[in-house]
């Protein structure tokens, strides 16, 4: 059974590839300038309250990410400054 568990290399790695994934899929459909980092950072802002999730959240949260949640989340970090500067 300890094949099964991934380490934090391998774990990184994985959440890495699925927000390149996403961000490639967002840029399919007219969003060029999405990146890894850009979807990981939206996502990631969900879990500063309430800690990291289970894996299959986390999975789930970053394959499910809609367009308009992304760019809700950079409209509102625009208007804070946090995101630009």
């Amino acid at each position: 059974m300890a094949e099964d568990v991934m380490g934090e290399k391998e774990l990184n790695e994985a959440i890495e590839s699925l927000c390149r994934s996403k961000a490639e899929e967002f840029r399919l459909i007219g969003y060029e300038q999405v990146t890894g980092p850009d979807i990981w950072e939206c996502v990631n802002q969900k879990y500063e309250k309430n800690g990291f999730p289970p894996l299959y959240q986390l999975v789930n949260d970053i394959l499910s990410l809609k367009a308009t949640q992304f760019m809700n989340y950079m409209t509102i970090s625009a208007y804070r400054g946090s995101r630009f500067d």
